[in-house]
C-alpha cells in the first residue's frame, strides 16, 4: 500500500470502529425502549423487538446493490458520506419518537443507509493489492469487531446513566464525528476506467454472478454463514440461563457469552487473511467452516458455562477469517467496473441469512429445544463446505467473459 492507502485505512479502521460500536449500544436496550412507549403486555413487546431488529435487514437487503452499483459510477467515498448521515440522521430522530409504529418505520429507513461498514471493506478493497487483499480486509475487520465487542457495554452503561433518549443523541453524534473523518480525511484514488469501457445493466450483472458457478456459490455460503450465526443470537441469553444457577448476574453473563465471540474473532482475524494471500481463500474458507462445525456442534452438550464460553471463543477464531476471505475472493474475480455492484449483491446475501436466521432458529428451538440450534447450525457449515469444495473443482470461469456474452 502507498501512503494515501494507508492513510485512507487508517481512517476508515477508526470509522468502522465508532461506526459499529455506536450501532450495537442501541441494541442491548431495543426491547426496554419499545415498553417505554406504552403499557404493553410481553408477547406484544417481544413480537415488535423481533420485528424492529429485522427490519433493517430487509430494507439493507435491497438496498445494498443499488449502492454498490452507484458506487461503481461515482465512487465508494459519496456513498460512506450518505450512509454516514443517514444513519446519524435516522438514530437521532430514534430518540424522539412517539409510538412503536414510528420507530419500526425509523429502523426500516435505517436500513437503507445500512452500508457503512460493508461500503467501507468494498471501497478498502478497491484501493488494495489483490495480493495482500486478505491481510488487509481482515485488519479493517479489526476495527468494526473492536467496536462491536465494546458497543453494547457502553450502551448500556450509557442507558443506565443518561436514560436511553441521550442514548440515542450520543450514538447519532458518533456516527456524525465518524462521518466528518470520511469527508474531511479520506481521498479516494478512482481508478480510471477505459474510454471503451462496456457499461453493464443490473440485469445482466445479476446473471452473470448466477453463472459464475464460484462466485454464486460464495455467496450463498455467505448467506449460510449469517443463518447460522443470527440463528442463535437471540436465543443465547436463554441458553446462558439455562446453565446458571443465580439470575443476579444474567445480563453480564449473557454479555460476556456473547463477546466471546469477538473476542476469537477479533484476534485471528488478520491472520487468517493472511494466509488466504498465501494459500488462496477457498482453501482458508474450507479450513475454517470445518473448525467451525468442530466448536459449534459441542455447545449443545456443554454443561457449565464455562465451557459455553471456551467453545464460543474458538468458535469465533473460525469466524474471523470468512468475511476478510469472501470479501477478498470477490475483489479477485469481479472486474473493476461492476466490482461495486458485485459486491453489494454479496452484502445482500448476508443480510437474508440476516433476516432469515433469528426466524429459523426461533422455529427450531421452539420444536426441538435450544441445544437443537448447534446440531443444525452445524449441519448448515457442512453444507457450506460441499458447496464450496465442488465449486472449486470445476472449470475456472472469468465474470468479465460470461458478462460480454450476450
Amino acid at each position: 500500500m502507498n501512503p494515501k492507502q494507508k492513510h485512507n485505512f487508517i481512517i476508515m479502521w477508526i470509522s468502522n470502529m465508532l461506526v459499529s460500536g455506536t450501532t450495537t449500544m442501541i441494541m442491548p436496550f431495543l426491547s426496554l425502549y419499545i415498553n417505554t412507549l406504552g403499557n404493553f403486555t410481553e408477547a406484544y413487546v417481544q413480537k415488535w423487538s423481533g420485528l424492529i431488529f429485522g427490519s433493517t435487514f430487509i430494507t439493507a437487503f435491497l438496498m445494498s446493490p443499488i449502492w454498490g452499483r452507484i458506487a461503481d459510477r461515482f465512487g465508494y467515498k459519496p456513498i460512506l458520506i450518505i450512509n454516514g448521515i443517514g444513519l446519524s440522521v435516522s438514530i437521532f430522530f430514534m430518540g424522539h419518537v412517539q409510538n412503536v409504529e414510528q420507530f419500526f418505520f425509523l429502523r426500516l429507513a435505517m436500513g437503507v443507509v445500512t452500508g457503512f461498514i460493508p461500503t467501507s471493506l468494498a471501497f478498502i478493497s478497491s484501493q488494495t493489492p489483490k495480493e495482500s487483499a486478505g491481510k488487509i480486509l481482515g485488519t479493517l475487520q479489526m476495527g468494526s469487531v473492536t467496536g462491536s465487542l465494546f458497543g453494547p457495554i457502553v450502551g448500556g452503561l450509557l442507558a443506565d446513566s443518561f436514560g436511553f433518549k441521550y442514548t440515542f443523541y450520543i450514538t447519532s453524534a458518533s456516527i456524525a464525528t465518524a462521518t466528518l473523518l470520511v469527508i474531511t480525511l479520506v481521498h479516494e484514488i478512482r481508478k480510471k476506467r477505459k474510454v471503451n469501457a462496456v457499461h453493464y445493466t443490473q440485469l445482466e450483472v445479476l446473471r452473470g454472478i448466477t453463472k459464475h458457478r464460484l462466485l454464486f456459490n460464495v455467496m450463498l455460503i455467505t448467506a449460510l454463514i449469517q443463518i447460522g450465526n443470527f440463528s442463535i443470537q437471540p436465543l443465547l441469553s436463554l441458553y446462558v440461563s439455562e446453565l446458571t444457577t443465580t439470575t443476579a448476574q444474567l445480563t453480564f453473563l449473557s454479555g460476556l457469552t456473547f463477546s466471546a465471540t469477538g473476542l476469537g474473532n477479533l484476534l485471528f482475524a488478520r491472520i487468517w487473511g493472511r494466509l488466504g494471500d498465501h494459500i488462496g481463500y477457498e482453501k482458508v474458507m474450507l479450513m475454517l467452516l470445518l473448525i467451525a462445525v468442530v466448536f459449534m456442534v459441542p455447545q449443545a452438550m456443554v454443561t457449565a458455562l464455562w465451557q459455553l464460553v471456551i467453545l464460543r471463543f474458538l468458535y469465533g477464531i473460525a469466524m474471523g477469517g470468512l468475511i476478510p476471505a469472501t470479501t477478498a475472493l470477490i475483489r479477485r474475480e469481479a472486474p473493476v467496473v461492476v466490482q461495486g455492484e458485485v459486491m453489494g449483491y454479496n452484502t445482500s446475501f448476508r443480510f437474508l441469512g440476516n433476516i432469515i436466521g433469528p426466524v429459523f432458529g426461533g422455529i427450531v428451538s421452539g420444536i426441538f429445544g435450544i441445544s437443537s440450534v448447534f446440531y443444525v447450525t452445524g449441519a448448515l457449515f457442512v453444507i457450506a463446505w460441499f458447496t464450496l469444495h465442488f465449486a472449486r473443482k470445476k472449470a475456472v470461469q472469468h465474470l468479465e467473459d460470461i458478462l460480454e456474452q450476450k
